[in-house]
């Protein structure tokens, strides 16, 4: 494989994975009324886990998927993934009944879990040093994307056809995919350096997976239910067991001591806090539009379409100005608490004129910052654990979404309706979101640097065969 081999046909297949992978996370919230009404009579809680089982099996998986990709080959978890993601569709569309739909949205969400660090690994090492910033806006603007088309096929398929429909196109779509890159993707190195680790990939799984269920499912059960601070607690313990064992393994699936570096805590906290404020408005959108503005649901997925385009606007000037990180982060997640702030005062009356400008903003602020903050995330890690990198900062968004969505959740179940908690919520989420800015840009540098964190014999080890993993910046 030459070096810096990236070309345009294969960074579009390798977006057009992430774009299809990440429209699976909304594109069910749509299809709730037409599950609920449907031949498999499914109750409240199964509807919850058919939405739930996607994003929770999707985000615990993603740290040992990354760190599988590094080990055994990029391409081959890439290709895999798409695999396990179409067995899930075609389970779902199939399904016969609620446990039949619920585990095909966690087969695709495990599915999800290894297309997405794998897609960005490769960028990453295909890509020359001054294009990655470049590269790093297409993959984020894909995962905007994938939102809106989520959005919009959910609303297409809700109004127009039926919800096995949803899934059903999955499946020649991603057979697609998988032709497209085994074409035009070349097999990426595998790293020497990266050891497995069964004991540390269970503990960390089943640690992000407890927490995770208590972020999605306490606005549900109260966040003082036996069940929700069960959760939390068997997290707590499951990771604190983690950390234990990785600071004692002599090859751990990642050092923890790797959180020493300032850049790191910073892009995992601003990613998180992007998601956390553009999942809480995915959550109200489709709600506000229909159930306030009378909107049908096709119409409801067009209305977000200002989204992508303000991203696809501001990414150009994210790579434009990637040598300021700080300047281009603290703008880019202040903008979009801004924009929060702005769409919490629309009501019935507001013009969707008023409403798509600050739309506009909420997607320029995601549009300038995620690039940057992806960089930031895979860079400040060992070069021969790009796929674990990856999965960190995919697994700080998907937390980030969660954690969006229940706390908009918590504070619209305070109130008699949308209408009533709507700008309640959103304000909620604004000052979270501004307040987590000021932490990140405190804690992030002044210009782009790649600075590896690396101790102990790994470190020395990474030292030593550096140059025959990733190319350095």
């Amino acid at each position: 494989m030459p070096v810096h081999a990236l070309k345009r046909p294969t960074l579009l297949a390798l977006c057009a994975c992430v774009l299809v992978a990440q429209s699976m996370v909304a594109a069910i919230n749509l299809l709730i009324p037409q599950l609920a009404a449907s031949s498999l009579h499914p109750a409240h809680s199964e509807i919850m886990w058919t939405v739930d089982a996607y994003v929770i099996v999707f985000a615990g998986l993603l740290v040992p998927a990354g760190a599988l990709g590094d080990r055994f080959g990029h391409k081959g978890a890439l290709l895999t993934g798409l695999g396990l993601f179409a067995a899930g569709a075609a389970t779902s569309a199939l399904a016969t009944g609620p446990a039949a739909l619920i585990a095909g949205r966690g087969l695709s969400g495990a599915g999800a879990a290894l297309i997405t660090p794998a897609t960005l690994s490769i960028l990453m090492r295909l890509s020359a040093p001054e294009h990655r910033a470049r590269s790093m806006a297409a993959w984020t603007l894909s995962l905007g994307l994938g939102g809106a088309a989520g959005n919009l096929g959910g609303g297409l398929a809700g109004q127009f056809l039926s919800w096995r429909a949803l899934f059903a196109v999955m499946v020649p779509l991603a057979a697609l995919l998988a032709a497209a890159v085994a074409v035009t993707t070349p097999r990426t190195e595998r790293s020497r350096l990266a050891h497995p680790d069964p004991v540390g990939t269970l503990l960390l799984t089943a640690g992000l997976v407890a927490v995770l269920f208590g972020i999605i499912e306490g606005p549900d059960y109260g966040w003082a239910s036996a069940r929700i601070l069960g959760a939390f607690a068997a997290g707590a313990l499951l990771l604190t067991a983690f950390t234990v064992h990785a600071l004692r393994a002599a090859a751990p699936l990642f050092d923890p001591r790797v959180f020493a570096s300032s850049r790191l805590r910073a892009a995992s906290l601003g990613t998180a806090t992007g998601f956390f404020g553009l999942f809480a408005l995915f959550f109200v959108n489709s709600q506000y539009l229909q159930e306030v503005k009378g909107y049908g649901a096709a119409l409801t997925g067009v209305a977000i379409l200002p989204l992508p385009v303000g991203m696809a606007v501001a990414q150009r000037l994210a790579a434009r100005w990637a040598d300021r990180p700080r300047a281009v982060i603290g703008t880019g997640l202040a903008l979009i608490g801004l924009g929060l702030l702005g769409v919490s005062t629309v009501d019935a009356g507001t013009s969707y004129g008023a409403y798509a400008g600050w739309l506009l903003v909420v997607s320029a602020g995601t549009g300038l910052s995620m690039p940057a903050l992806t960089l930031g995330v895979v860079t400040s890690l060992p070069a021969h654990q790009a796929g674990l990198g990856s999965g960190l900062g995919t697994t700080a968004r998907e937390t980030g979404a969660a954690l969006g969505v229940a706390v908009t959740g918590t504070v619209l179940s305070a109130h008699p309706d949308l209408a009533h908690g709507m700008g309640p919520a959103l304000r909620t989420v604004a000052v979270v979101v501004l307040a987590a800015t000021a932490l990140v840009t405190a804690g992030y540098g002044g210009r782009t640097t790649d600075r590896v964190v690396t101790t102990g014999r790994e470190g020395r080890e990474d030292r030593q065969g550096r140059e025959a993993a990733l190319p350095r910046s």
